[in-house]
Order: C-alpha cells, then structure tokens, then sequence
C-alpha cells in the first residue's frame, strides 16, 4: 500500500462520527485563528495595497496580530479548565503546557517581527527587493542600494507561526504532519531572501528543504507505521494501545523510531542537526533568529506531547536511545562549536548543544521535567533572539562582518554594544543571575530526580566545553585590538533596539526572579484524551 493511500485511510479513519459532530468550542483556539486569518489577509494587502503602502502596512498587521492574539491568549487562561479541552472535534488539545507554548511563542515572534521589519541597519531591509532576481546580475547589485523590499516576509511568517502553534498543541498525528508542514513550508523560502550574499542564502534555502523534505518523509512514514499498529492517529489511542496489545511491536517500535526523528531534526537535535550551520549562516539574520527560538519552542512541543503522551508506556525501549542522542547533541554542539571561525555558525553549534539540554528535560517523563522544559524554551528563545539583534549590527562593505576576526577589539568601538553581547554570551553558557542558568539548573535538578545522574554529568561538561567559545569571543571584544580598517557598528533603529531591548531585559529577569514563568510552567501537565 502506497504511503498516499495510507494517509487516505488515516484521513477517513479520523473522520468525526455523526454524534460527535457538535459545532466545536472556538473560544480556545481564537489566537490560532487570528493569527492564520491575518496571514490570509495579509495575502491579499499584498495583492490589493500599492508598493509604496504595503511595508508599513504589513508592519502594522502583523504586530496588532500578533498583540490581539496574545490579548485573546491572556483572557483564555484566566479561565482556562485545569484538565484541559479539546478542540476542532478532538484535533487540537488545548492544555496548561500548550498555552505556555502559544505565550512563548506569540512572545518570541514579536521580538524577531520587530527584528524582521527594521529598514535602518541595512538600508531597504535585510530582504532582497525582488526575489526573482538571480544572484550576481546587475539587477542584483542594484537591489542592494534600494529601499524596497519583499514584504511577502510577513505573511510568511504569520503562516509559519499558525503551523508553529498548531503543531505544539496537535492531539493527533495527521494534524502535527500538517502543521509541520505548514510551518516549514514559508521557512524554505524566508531561508532564501537575503539582500546580501544571496548564493550562500539561496543554498541555505535548497539545503534546508532538501533535508526538511527527508525529515518529512520519515515523519509520514512512522505516522503510517503507528497506524498500522494502533490503527488511529489519535495521541491516546497509540498510548492505549502500546500500554496493552497483543500486536506485533515491529510496527511501533519502527513508526515511532521514524516519527521521532522527524522531530528531532526539526529541533535541530544531533546527529539530526546537519542543516542547521549552513541554514543559520546563509539565511538572512532575522530570520535565522525566528527560526533559533520559535521553531524550537514549537519542535520541543511536539517532542514533549509525543514522548509524554502517546509513547509514555513504552518509555523503557525508548529512554535508553534518546539518553544516547542527548549525549551526542550536546558532544557535538560543544566540541565543534570551539572549531568555529563565524559567530552564526557558532551560535548554530552551540544551539545543538542546547537542543540536548532541552532533550534531557523533554527524557525525565516527569512534571518537574515538562516544566522545566517549557521554561528553558522561554529562557533560551528570548536570549536567542537579542543577540541575533546585536550580531545584524557589526558590519562592513559587504553586509555584515561575522568573521570571529572581525570582532577583534570590538569593545573599543562600541563598549555598550560589547557589553551587550557579553551579558547574552554568559546568559547562554548558563552563568549565575541569568536566565540560562535558571533554566539549566532546573533541567538538570528535574533529571536527577528522576535518576538521570550520569546524564547530567555529561550536560555539565558539555557545558564547560561550550563555555570556552562564549568567553573566547568574549576575550577577543575587549583584549584585542581593533583592525584599522575593521568593521562598524550600525546604531540600531527604533525596532531592532526594541528587539534587543526586550530580549536582554527578560534575560536578566528570568535570571533574578523567575518564580512568576516557573509557576506557569508548572501550573497543568497534557489533557489526554
């Protein structure tokens, strides 16, 4: 049987029965549908506004979006069941964990909107003004020196963030398949619209979907397996059926080795991590922050609702693998991140190294390891996010300057920029009164309760190594001199500072007093239903 007829039967299988086919509560899905339905309307701004009008126009949508989404958030969980309900005739499960996912992520996508529709520290944009253009033409060298800009960024970005909030709260496995889809999709293209440098993006973008379309394969493929052995997509009715069954394992166990690795390379988990360097390198700075902290926080959803919902009785076949995979993440953000000669290709190492942080909360099937998973995700998101600002500032003639070198002496230049970095570095490497080291002093505490220790050895010296890199860049800012005819800093604008600004200042906050996050966090576990 083709896997297109499998996901035919998948589809008639989850069809609603007549008794079942109530209009469904819509009150707790309102920022989902806000936010899918400006990304429509957003389309059409494109479609109908005149040139000159659709920059501030899809600035202003996508942000009162993104703010109206929140508001409907907020006023939900005020009210919000304990336990949890379902939505879209059982598709959707909107919980404690899933609402802390859509609040994070609404949080994050505003500070890399703002990142996204700064027009000061490069001229126009960091997106090309027309992305037909080929690379290398004379056209292309005019587009740099343009003010315009290619604005179906934004609602690609609405559309990616919808995917992204469906996919963490999905109760079934054809829904999360969409969703996955509907979030990579936009991705593969924003990937490939830098102004600058526009072979490295364009690669960026093949190598991206290249290897998303496998990960895409291999997620589908144990969607079909897990039907075949559950013969539902539903969430629980694959826990119910793996708790007790007397059908073959092979089909389980196979489906869920093939669905789980579809989610791990979303999350950019090694040895599943090998799009992540080049992606984060080519594709524009924006971007890259977009996708360093909202995909995760959406990837790790999905991980944690899979793990802790669906497969959390088969957790002795599965825990043993993952604790290998987390080792291997975490080895190779640390070792290869020190061989690193730019800062985007080392922030990308070193976000595989967090991946296995996150992977050894997302193993401790507990409700200290579901909470201190959840608010890492916040921790790291935001801190991404700053000094993916700060690293658009540093520049030169050809766009910007991320060469290690060129960092040389970068205190001497601009000391508030450098101190900046610094306080975002030592936040990352997990140092005391930061919010990194809140997060990672969780994960580990939630690990060893649940007898992780060896594992949390291996974290605390994959965090060492990784603290090298941090301080040797550190090191090169402010004890090395500045090259003659080194880079510039660019003096942000009003939304790249607001970016940097609300990222550094959650950062210090949620390493001073991070009781309010971690009480939310903590407030609900999964509605299994």
């Amino acid at each position: 049987m083709s896997v297109m007829s499998s996901v035919l039967l998948l589809a008639q299988e989850q069809a609603p029965a007549p008794a079942r086919a109530e209009a469904p509560p819509l009150t707790a899905i309102w920022p989902i549908l806000i936010v899918l339905g400006a990304a429509c309307l957003s389309v059409l701004f494109e479609a109908l506004l005149p040139k000159h009008l659709r920059w501030p126009g899809q600035v202003v949508l996508t942000l009162l979006t993104i703010v109206a989404a929140g508001v409907k958030l907020v006023t939900y969980v005020s009210g919000a069941p304990a336990a949890g309900e379902t939505a879209m005739f059982g598709t959707l499960a909107v919980d404690r964990p899933a609402l802390f996912l859509w609040g994070t992520l609404l949080a994050l996508s505003l500070g890399a909107v703002l990142l996204i529709a700064d027009r000061s520290v490069e001229p126009g944009g960091a997106f090309v003004a027309t992305a037909a253009i080929r690379p290398g033409t004379v056209q292309d060298r005019a587009q740099v020196g343009s003010t315009g800009m290619q604005t179906e960024v934004f609602p690609l970005t609405l559309f990616a963030l919808g995917g992204m909030m469906v996919f963490c709260a999905a109760n079934d496995l054809l829904t999360m398949f969409v969703a996955l889809e509907v979030l990579s999709l936009p991705l593969y293209l924003m990937c490939g619209l830098a102004r600058r440098r526009r072979l490295l993006s364009q690669e960026a973008a093949v190598k991206y979907f290249l290897l998303g379309a496998f990960a895409s394969a291999f997620f589908l493929y144990g969607v079909a397996l897990l039907y075949g052995y559950a013969g539902s997509v539903r969430l629980a009715d694959i826990s119910e059926a793996a708790a007790g069954s007397d059908r073959s394992d092979t089909l389980l166990f196979a489906g869920m080795g093939l669905l789980v690795v579809g989610l791990l390379f979303k999350a950019a988990v090694g040895p599943f991590h090998t799009w992540t360097p080049d992606v984060y390198q080519g594709a524009p700075t924006p971007v890259t922050a977009f996708m360093a902290a909202c995909t995760k926080v959406a990837a790790f959803g999905g991980i944690l609702r899979v793990l802790q919902v669906a497969l959390e009785s088969t957790q002795w076949e599965w825990r043993g693998v993952l604790w290998g995979v987390a080792i291997v993440s975490m080895v190779i953000g640390a070792v290869l991140g020190l061989t690193q000669t730019d800062v985007k290709r080392m922030i990308a190492y070193s976000s595989v190294a967090h991946a296995g942080f996150l992977l050894i909360g997302s193993i401790a099937v507990t409700e200290k390891g579901l909470s201190s998973t959840l608010f890492y995700l916040l921790t790291y998101g935001f801190t991404t996010i700053a000094t993916f600002g700060v690293i658009s500032l540093v520049r030169d003639s050809s766009g910007e300057a991320t060469h290690l070198s060129q960092w040389a002496g970068l205190a001497k230049r601009s000391p508030l920029l450098a101190a900046v970095f610094t306080f975002l570095l030592l936040a990352l490497a997990g140092i005391p009164l930061t919010s990194g080291f809140v997060g990672k002093f969780v994960v580990f505490e939630a690990a060893l309760s649940d007898g992780m220790g060896p594992l949390v050895v291996v974290a605390l010296v994959a965090s060492a190594v990784a603290a090298f890199f941090y301080l040797r860049v550190i090191v090169l800012m402010y004890f090395s001199e500045p090259a003659a005819d080194g880079p510039t800093v660019t003096v942000p604008g009003a939304f790249t500072t607001a970016a940097i600004t609300l990222g550094v200042i959650i950062t210090l906050l949620l390493g001073i007093a991070p009781a309010f996050a971690l009480d939310w966090a903590s407030s609900g576990v999964f509605a299994i239903r």
